[in-house]
């Protein structure tokens, strides 16, 4: 049983994560990406972005993704909404197909659920065993 219920829940995990990324899969375009940093004027930190030009017009994307580090002037790829061309993401597993907080909420969301069948499936009522105990077979034709 909990190995069908783990399958269940990566069948629709995959499915939640190809259709809802931003900007789109499917209709979404690739563009090469040359990674920069930039200071942050508040922390002094400095953070990754990603340059990208389509035409003549160029772009800039944060690419400040946990657990992911970056090199100056590193090439990688970002995917584009063609309607809203500033609209970007760097095309990474971690950071565009998963993050933390999809990955978190999913999980709790899974693990409660899970946790509220198992209470109300182990702990029936006195009147679901009743009407359990008292159940008859009814008798079957031959051909039914």
């Amino acid at each position: 049983m909990y190995k069908s219920l783990f399958s269940l829940y990566l069948v629709i995990f995959c499915c939640y994560l190809l259709f809802t990324r931003i900007p789109d899969f499917f209709d979404g375009e690739k563009y090469p990406a040359t990674i920069t940093f930039l200071k942050d004027s508040t922390t002094n930190i400095l953070l990754p972005q990603a340059k990208y030009s389509i035409g003549i017009n160029k772009y800039v994307v944060a690419a400040d993704y946990p657990l992911v580090k970056y090199t100056n002037g590193e090439q990688v790829e970002v995917i584009v909404e063609h309607e809203h061309p500033e609209k970007a993401a760097v095309y990474r597993f971690w950071g565009y197909w998963i993050s933390w907080e999809e990955l978190l909420a999913s999980v709790v969301a899974a693990v409660l659920l899970f946790q509220v069948a198992l209470s109300i499936t182990n702990n029936p009522t006195p009147e679901a065993i009743l009407e359990q105990l008292s159940y008859k077979e009814e008798k079957k034709t031959k051909y039914d």
